[in-house]
């Protein structure tokens, strides 16, 4: 192939329609994988009487349970993603995580649920890398942060789903005494919502057979492109060692704020059962409206102050957006579980979830920029390793062991929470705000890139 007709192929976008389709059904399965992560927040009483377990027993199971083979799989995986067909990768994490949230509905006893939810981690670490990069290919950087921002809706649909649905079918089957079905046995109510929030997965990855494989754009190196090999570890890691000024701060505040996010979410419905004494519905219906409301308000105005940074010759909008967004956050978060009363700490978490996720669309936009693409699967595959083996493992195990070996009682999970944002934001801001000159460097440094 000549030299021009590589540059014509490199220049091709996919069309509108093509793009947005496939963005929507992406946007579905981030959707489908948060109704898992956020339904079994609802769960934390059910599950903890029949398995008898303690807070630190489900933190395990929700959190180092999920991450464990996430870790094993993650980046192997992200491999074939730089090489090979990104839509039957995601496809297949579709089918096996699904399989295995179902699995959770069937368990009898704590480890085989425990193994079951190794299941679920596994089966999605391949989903995010393979996802991003499509997306990436898909839209021109002047969309990127819109195109994030739907997958960011995702997020806040997933966790409006799992606490409007989720709340009222653990409202509706509590007290039913479970079901007993052929070949399995006993059923828990609880187990009947792993069953349901597993089955959309499946169809989901037959419907990813609709959506487009865009063209690989942004090579560093055109010999790997032409070669379709994945690039060595090795040479990844020589690269984010050669931009350490950048993936540091960008890995630094990427693991405090999911780890304060996590921390605190996954124990918002368990805070306010026992700090006020509100019922698994009413939080469950106040959490929904703040996912519909206040998130994805926040997602627009990160999109709209990025936009009119650039607009006014900004170099670093992007990673500005999350710095602004993440010094923001901190107070709320430490005001929100320390508040009075339930409708005060209520509004302050509607206040911290928009100012989070302000900063979520420019953060994953920021990082997709300044990848190769030849490196962007390994690499968000490392960005994923952070996000749920460091937040979504380490922040409701901290929160956990701070409530039952530092307060010594479920009533004190407000401190734990204060306490842990409290000492760990900091880092992140201090972070953050470090890296946006390396940022805008970095940024200067991709447009050379075929």
């Amino acid at each position: 192939m000549s030299v021009a007709a590589q540059d014509s192929t490199e220049t091709v976008w996919p069309s509108g329609p093509a793009a947005w389709w496939t963005l929507t059904v992406l946007t579905l399965g981030v959707a489908v994988g948060t109704i898992d992560r956020s339904v079994i927040s609802l769960l934390v009483a059910p599950i903890k009487r029949d398995f008898a377990m303690t807070d630190t027993q489900f933190s395990l199971v929700t959190g180092f349970a999920f991450v464990f083979f996430y870790a094993i799989v993650g980046l192997p995986v992200s491999r074939l993603a730089d090489v090979y067909s990104r839509r039957l990768i995601i496809a297949c994490s579709m089918l096996f995580w699904g399989t295995a949230t179902m699995t959770c509905g069937i368990t009898q006893t704590y480890m085989q649920l425990f193994w079951a939810r190794v299941g679920v981690g596994a089966g999605e670490s391949a989903f995010s890398p393979a996802t991003y990069s499509v997306v990436t290919d898909s839209f021109r950087p002047a969309k990127l942060p819109a195109a994030m921002a739907m997958l960011g809706i995702g997020f806040t649909l997933g966790t409006a789903f799992a606490n409007f649905v989720g709340g009222a079918m653990v409202h509706l089957l509590e007290g039913t005494g479970g079901f007993t079905l052929p070949l399995i046995g006993h059923i828990r109510s609880w187990q009947i919502v792993f069953l349901a929030t597993g089955a959309p997965a499946l169809l989901l990855a037959l419907l990813m057979a609709t959506t487009h494989e865009p063209t690989r754009k942004g090579y560093r190196d055109r010999a790997i492109r032409d070669r379709r090999r994945a690039v060595p570890i090795a040479d990844v890691m020589r690269y984010i060692g050669y931009e350490w000024r950048i993936f540091v701060p960008i890995f630094t505040v990427l693991a405090v704020n999911v780890i304060v996010s996590f921390g605190m979410t996954l124990w918002v419905p368990a805070l306010f059962t026992r700090t006020f004494g509100w019922q698994i519905g009413e939080i469950a219906f106040a959490l929904g409206m703040i996912a519909l409301i206040a998130s994805p308000a926040g997602l627009w105005t990160g999109v709209k102050l990025a936009g009119w940074l650039t607009a006014r010759g900004s170099r670093d909008a992007n990673l500005r957006v999350l710095a602004i967004a993440t010094t923001a956050t901190a107070p709320f978060t430490i005001m929100f579980a320390l508040a009075p009363s339930g409708g005060i700490a209520l509004g302050l978490f509607a206040a911290s979830q928009f100012l989070y996720y302000m900063g979520q669309a420019p953060n994953n936009a920021a990082l997709q920029i300044i990848v190769p693409n030849e490196m962007r699967g390994q690499v968000r595959a490392i960005y994923q390793f952070v996000f749920n083996v460091v937040g979504y493992g380490l922040g409701p195990l901290i929160v956990a062991l701070f409530t039952d070996r530092l307060f010594h009682g479920d009533q004190y999970l407000r401190y734990s929470i204060a306490l842990m944002a409290a000492c760990l934001s900091p880092f992140a801001i201090l972070a953050v705000w470090f890296g946006l000159r390396p940022y805008a460097d970095a940024l200067h440094r991709s447009r050379a890139w075929s």
